[in-house]
Parts: structure tokens; C-alpha cells; sequence
């Protein structure tokens, strides 16, 4: 295995996780960046980032950074770094597509004495299990003796400017003992949080996919909360507010749940257990309950519309915001389309806007077709899905200038003032 000075890295995969990864190396060290995507590198190339991720200034800092998506570009490289999306499918069941097509990759290049690190969320045992066969059957070259594989977890928050990559505590593990020394090491490069070494490849996996499940199950118990409360009316953020002058109390608040990681990592770990003949009860009622959030406000958005004498059928809706959460472009795995997709049930016509969204992207992924501009006096319904800083400038009086007379506004973000919405989640 070659010591840290040897590294020559390759980061595969350049989205909201490698390419912060690539960035901050190539600021230190030579790094390939590949991706399979030719207008993602044509785009990283030109100097621009849609994720606004990163910035050019700092695509430009990472001096030893370069993009490609030629496989023998690699070939000079010997210590890999997968960070691959790791979805789940129609069922809900993991999609290890992604992971499986990387690891081919690096199998096809893979050298004596190279190491492979994941970074990828999967369930314990899945990267020794499904990822090294597939390195040793495109290598020829035979695990812990002639390659090594390390795991480190990522932690990224899309949007998030505080919690950056290099601040945020990383979790690695290798599959020797050395291995793990090694990929502590190179992460210490850059990570000025600190590293936590994990007991094993399983261990580092396991702590992964139960942050975003303890998440899951904390949001879910608050959706259920806000729930009784709305039919107690009684007002869920007032109820929290002061259940949270408690030192201890945790400051979770209700919604959808969305994006890459709290929507669907539980289900890798409750696909694991199953195959190990475990069902799992709290972890699925969570998720069950969280995926059900968008029928819950679409119907008491109707009822409520209904209670103001307002034809629902043929009424045009106002949903604004459509990624999966403020101040991000990110629309992987966003629960806002459900709210759409059952006021359509009820044969609402609804308009999507958001600033934040490519237009191309909503339509590839969502067949959505986003408004342009905002037009006053339009809308039956209002609701404020995600909590961008542009709608929070607006104000109530201006957002409500968008409602027809009458009409009714819904805040799922607690961006107005009680009395200055209809509804509240």
C-alpha cells in the first residue's frame, strides 16, 4: 500500500459531495476529478458550479485540480474516491446502480497496492459485500492483499455556509488497520474539524445511515405532534416555542422530508435488516408518516378552502418553492411534488415557482413546467413549501396580494406571523 506522500487522487463522481471533496484537495494536492456527466465537466471546466456549492473563486484556488471524463485519465491515479449518488428505487429499496457502475470503473484501473475509499451511504456491510467483489473481478487482484478500501461517510448540508466540508467532523475506517491509518491521514489534510476513526468498514456505515434515520423518526414524531395539535387548535411552533425553553428539549420543528440523505437513508438500513429477518417497526412508521406529509397539507388546504366557500374544482394553487429545502437548487428526492400531485387529484391546476431552480431540471425530473414570474390576484390557494430568503423578503402583505378575494395562505415554514397566515403546518 503507498504512504501518504504516494497519494495520487481520483475523485469519481463531481456532485454536491465530490466535487467540494475534489476542490478542497486540488488545493493541496494533484487530483482527477471524473464524472461520466460531459456537460458537468464542461461546466466545472468553464469555471461554474449550478449546485452554488462552490464558488468560482474557490475552482480556481484548487490549483491541482483537473476534470475529465476520459478512463485512462485515471490510470496514473491510485487511491480512488467514490462519491456516487445512492438512491432508492420506485419501492423504495436501495438502488446500488450508481455505486456498482463507479466501482467498475475503478475496477478497471485498479493497481497493486491502490486504495479505494467510498464515501457513499449505504447500509452496513454493503462495501465489503457489493463494492470489493466487483473491484476484484475487474482487477484481478485479490482484497487486503493486493488493494486496500477505506470508508468515510459524507456529511454534506446542501445550502449550508456554516457547515462546510472542512468543518464538519469526518468519520473514516479502512479494511486493515493500516488502511485506516492511511485514510485517516489524507482526510486530516483538509478537514480542520478533526477525524473520528471508526472500530470498522461496518461501524462507519452503520453511523452514517443512522444519523439521517434518528432525524427521520425526530421529524416524524414532530409531524405527528403538529397533527393533534391542529386539530386541538392549538398553534404547533407556539407549543414548541415553549416546550424548547427546556434546556434539553430537542429544537426539531415539522415539514417535509426530502432531499439526498433523511428521505431515503433509513431505507437502506431497514433493507438490510429485513434480509436479516428483523422488521423493523419504529424506523417504517416514521417513514410512513413523513412520506404522507404532502396528502396531509393538500387536504387541509382543501378543507380549509372549502370552509371559505371557495370551488376547489378548477381553482388555481400557488406552490412556492420546489427544493427540497431554503437556499438550494437541490430538487433530489423533494417531497414538495407530492403536494402537487394531490391537489391535481382533487382537479386543482397548480403553479410551481422558485428563484432558486433550474427550469430545465424541475422539467427533467419532475415534468414541471416552473412560472416565470409571480402574478398578483391569481390564486385560490397560496402555499409557502420552502423557506427561500426571497419569499421571507416579501412579506405577507405582498404574497398575499397574489390571492384572489378570497383565498387562503398556508405557511408550512413558519416564515409569517400566526395571524398572518390561514394555516400553519
Amino acid at each position: 500500500m503507498n504512504d501518504l506522500s504516494n497519494l495520487k487522487l481520483a475523485v469519481i463522481g463531481l456532485g454536491y459531495v465530490g466535487l467540494p471533496l475534489a476542490v478542497e484537495f486540488g488545493k493541496h494536492r494533484s487530483v482527477v476529478g471524473f464524472d461520466i456527466n460531459e456537460a458537468r465537466v464542461k461546466e466545472l471546466e468553464s469555471g461554474q458550479d449550478h449546485t452554488l456549492e462552490i464558488e468560482p473563486e474557490d475552482l480556481v484556488e484548487a490549483k491541482h485540480l483537473t476534470f475529465t471524463t476520459d478512463l485512462e485519465a485515471l490510470g496514473p491515479c491510485n487511491c480512488f474516491i467514490v462519491t456516487v449518488p445512492t438512491p432508492i428505487d420506485e419501492h423504495k429499496r436501495p438502488d446500488l446502480t450508481p455505486l456498482i457502475r463507479a466501482s467498475e470503473t475503478v475496477g478497471k484501473v485498479l493497481k497493486a497496492g491502490d486504495l479505494v475509499i467510498y464515501e457513499s451511504t449505504v447500509y452496513p456491510g454493503a462495501t465489503e459485500e457489493e463494492c470489493v467483489p466487483v473491484l476484484e473481478g475487474l482487477s484481478g487482484l485479490t482484497f487486503n492483499q493486493d488493494f486496500f478500501v477505506g470508508y468515510s461517510p459524507e456529511r454534506i448540508n446542501p445550502g449550508d455556509k456554516e457547515h462546510r466540508l472542512t468543518t464538519i467532523t469526518k468519520v473514516t475506517a479502512g479494511s486493515t488497520p493500516e488502511a485506516t491509518d492511511l485514510v485517516d491521514a489524507l482526510y486530516r489534510e483538509i478537514i480542520t474539524a478533526g477525524t473520528h476513526k471508526a472500530a470498522s468498514i461496518k461501524v462507519a456505515e452503520a453511523a452514517k445511515v443512522i444519523e439521517n434515520t434518528q432525524r427521520d423518526l425526530n421529524i416524524a414524531l414532530i409531524n405527528e405532534l403538529a397533527m393533534i395539535f391542529n386539530k386541538m387548535g392549538i398553534d404547533t411552533e407556539e407549543v414548541l416555542n415553549a416546550a424548547g425553553s427546556k434546556w434539553n428539549f430537542l429544537p426539531f420543528r415539522p415539514g417535509l422530508v426530502g432531499g439526498h440523505c433523511i428521505g431515503v437513508d433509513p431505507y437502506y438500513l431497514t433493507h438490510k435488516a429485513k434480509a436479516l429477518g428483523y422488521h423493523p417497526e419504529i424506523i417504517l412508521a416514521g417513514r410512513r408518516l413523513n412520506d404522507g406529509m404532502g396528502a396531509y397539507v393538500a387536504a387541509r388546504l382543501v378543507k380549509a378552502m372549502t370552509q371559505k366557500r371557495i370551488h376547489v374544482d378548477g381553482s388555481r394553487i400557488l406552490i412556492m418553492g420546489l427544493s427540497f429545502k431554503e437556499n438550494c437548487p437541490d430538487l433530489r428526492n423533494t417531497r414538495v411534488v407530492d403536494i402537487g400531485q394531490e391537489l391535481e387529484d382533487y382537479n386543482c391546476r397548480v403553479d410551481f415557482f422558485d428563484p432558486w431552480v433550474s427550469p430545465a431540471e424541475a422539467k427533467e425530473e419532475y415534468g414541471i413546467e416552473l412560472i416565470p414570474t409571480l402574478q398578483p390576484g391569481s390564486y385560490d390557494g397560496i402555499v409557502l413549501a420552502v423557506a427561500h430568503r426571497e419569499f421571507r423578503a416579501m412579506g405577507a402583505k405582498a404574497i398575499r396580494d397574489l390571492g384572489k378575494d378570497p383565498h387562503v395562505l398556508y405557511d408550512l415554514k413558519y416564515l409569517l406571523e400566526p395571524q398572518e397566515a390561514d394555516l400553519r403546518l
